[in-house]
């Protein structure tokens, strides 16, 4: 494997850091409350990088996002790359793919995911009402309660979704982890705004026998949930790294008994620890990512990565804020954002806990990715 950016992947980086620098500043970011930086995802839409992801791949989107998580920049770029370009583009057909694509990369349209699956939270309708049919996309395959047009009738709820305030689109897995499209703006959907530690733009999804547009076939839901625990462990990749700059800024400058707290034995050793932890953090992200991109099995690497991102993204943050003594406990101060930010992207991921039984289960199941589980249980019921 070879971790190294290609020409375009570093040039994006370099584009993305320059304007997320320059928009992103602490001064902005205190005056956005939890709502998106319009600013800002104009400017990033208008430089091409949520199309630039079609190109660079996963791992290009991972630098990216790490950019993204050094500012805590307020914009759903992690959610609509994932759940919008990269599911539609890996799954979609042709057809989704003409008529959708355009406008995620235009940044008119915003993409979010009610993931993962939940047992008992979204249905889709059975019955001669709803009517059985292929669905569209990518290999897809019958499934009960889908049209012969690929639409079915949803049906739940789903108590938090990043962005969603946002979003024109969801992509919604039902309980048989078929994948479904919806329109935010339809008839049935409803959303109701959830504050949640870092400023998402949040918000409960009920779905009351909304509309859904299937997407992809068996494989589409566990690619696209190994993508996006990718991608949110590269962006607290660089929430880590910006937390603990600023730690490193701060102990430099900070002198106590006539000497810079950088020198106290005690700040080195907290400090080493972060960059070590920042780091495997981000190179279990590059590692999944490059398979994925590789079309290798990566599912288990995603969840090292999620794991990473979740227990050791915590540490990180928490020595940020640490560092920083008493000025740490300042809720305005810049450091306090990334302490915020951690700790929303270790329950985004899942526990540490529920990670390590799941990637456990996948280990003890003799197979090599979630995709042959289910289709290994599939052929069992």
């Amino acid at each position: 494997m070879d971790f190294t950016p290609t020409e375009e992947q570093r040039a994006a980086s370099e584009l993305a850091a320059e304007i997320f620098g320059d928009l992103s500043t602490p001064e902005r970011l205190a005056g956005l409350g939890t709502a998106a930086d319009a600013e800002l995802w104009k400017a990033l839409c208008a430089a091409g990088l949520p199309g630039a992801v079609e190109e660079t791949g996963l791992l290009g989107l991972a630098l990216l996002l790490e950019e993204q998580g050094r500012t805590t920049a307020q914009v759903p770029f992690a959610a609509t790359c994932v759940y919008g370009l990269v599911a539609i583009g890996a799954h979609g057909s042709a057809e989704q793919r003409a008529r959708l694509l355009p406008g995620l990369r235009a940044g008119e349209s915003v993409a979010t995911g009610a993931f993962p699956a939940r047992r008992g939270g979204v249905r889709t309708e059975t019955g001669a009402e709803a009517g059985v049919g292929t669905g569209a996309g990518t290999g897809a395959a019958t499934v009960a309660g889908a049209r012969a047009d690929g639409t079915a009738r949803l049906t739940g709820a789903v108590p938090v979704v990043p962005w969603l305030r946002e979003a024109t689109h969801v992509l919604v897995p039902d309980a048989s982890r078929t994948l479904w499209l919806v329109r935010t703006d339809d008839a049935g959907v409803r959303r109701e705004p959830v504050e949640t530690t870092a400023p998402w733009s949040a918000a409960r999804l009920t779905l009351d026998g909304a509309s859904g547009e299937r997407l992809g076939g068996a494989d589409a839901y566990p690619g696209t949930l190994a993508a996006a625990r990718t991608a949110f462990a590269a962006l607290q990749a660089g929430v880590c790294a910006g937390s603990l700059a600023r730690a490193v800024s701060h102990t430099t400058t900070r002198e106590q008994f006539g000497r810079p707290l950088s020198t106290n034995q005690g700040v080195l050793l907290r400090a080493a620890d972060a960059y070590m932890d920042t780091e495997a953090i981000r190179v279990t992200a590059y590692e999944a990512a490059w398979r994925y991109d590789a079309r290798l099995p990566c599912t288990a690497h995603a969840l090292t990565a999620a794991w990473w991102a979740s227990e050791a993204g915590k540490r990180v943050v928490h020595t940020g804020q640490h560092l920083h003594g008493g000025i740490g406990a300042d809720v305005d101060h810049p450091v306090h954002r990334h302490f915020l930010w951690g700790r929303q992207l270790d329950a985004h991921l899942g526990s540490g806990s529920q990670l390590l039984e799941e990637l456990g289960d996948l280990m003890a199941s003799g197979v090599n990715d979630v995709s042959e589980a289910y289709e290994a249980s599939e052929g069992q019921a």
